[in-house]
């Protein structure tokens, strides 16, 4: 009898651990219904993950290393080994390497980039990653509106041109530059482009609530005119503590402070977390 009870406890002791298991599960799949815009601090570099309501995932630039595959880790659930949609703004190494452990450690469904000419070996061997998975790639060649799950749309303004396998001087010029959209809240994102007078001159809608700061905080770019045209709420500087480069510049936190900015800096604040 004691040992009839003992596997009768025993057996609704595993469907009561069973049940608590598949319920984290569940909460984990469809707890977090709201949008998630992240800048990950991942050093002197660029790694931006956006996650929908709906769980569609995007990551945008990959940081200088690996930390990227870990800051994942942190914000998605251990089984979601899915990315939707990568996107490459320019080839430097702050922003590709961390992609290339990301393509092996995760299944990524499709790719932006802009196929800009570039030699450097991180950026081949993410090429030949992609090709050795066989995954979707379209390249980036003109100003178009793509309307993605969940109320979110990501507005491309540049390239309106196509950059394909052409070499320019100034990489960071080949930057995507782009206006991702969920419901009121619009946030732009320009890689390091640096030519931002352009953008003003061609008579773009820049406003956005957030600024992705261009170049690191670089005085190449965040041209005052351009932060004007921006008009943000808050801007997101995204390097690295005691960087050789100096960024932020301090050009640039003065024109931001002029504006009546707020700034957020992942070296002294770590993740940005909207």
């Amino acid at each position: 009898m004691i040992q009839a009870k003992k596997i009768i406890l025993g057996f609704f002791t595993v469907i009561l651990v069973t049940f608590c298991f598949l319920a984290f599960i569940f909460y984990l799949e469809f707890g977090q219904t709201d949008f998630q815009f992240i800048v990950f601090d991942v050093g002197q570099g660029d790694a931006i993950f956006v996650r929908t309501p709906g769980h569609y995932d995007i990551l945008i630039d990959g940081g200088p290393d690996n930390e990227v595959v870990y800051k994942l880790g942190e914000y998605l659930p251990f089984y979601d080994r899915e990315i939707d949609l990568m996107v490459l703004t320019h080839p430097h190494a702050d922003h590709v390497v961390g992609l290339i452990e990301v393509l092996n450690r995760y299944k990524v469904k499709k790719i932006f980039t802009t196929g800009v000419l570039y030699y450097s070996p991180d950026y081949l061997v993410w090429l030949d990653k992609i090709k050795e998975k066989n995954i979707p790639v379209e390249i980036i060649d003109s100003q178009r509106t793509l309307v993605l799950p969940d109320q979110t749309r990501l507005e491309i303004l540049f390239p309106d041109h196509s950059l394909e396998g052409k070499e320019i001087d100034n990489v960071n010029n080949a930057s995507i530059v782009a206006k991702l959209t969920y419901k009121e809240t619009e946030i732009l994102l320009t890689g390091d482009y640096e030519d931002e007078e352009s953008l003003v001159e061609k008579g773009l809608d820049l406003s956005a609530d957030i600024l992705k700061s261009g170049h690191h905080g670089s005085d190449t770019g965040n041209d005052l005119e351009f932060l004007k045209a921006v008009d943000p709420e808050t801007v997101v500087i995204s390097c690295g503590e005691g960087n050789k480069f100096g960024h932020p510049h301090q050009a640039t936190l003065d024109n931001l402070e002029g504006l009546g900015i707020n700034v957020f800096r992942t070296d002294l604040q770590g993740d940005f977390v909207l």
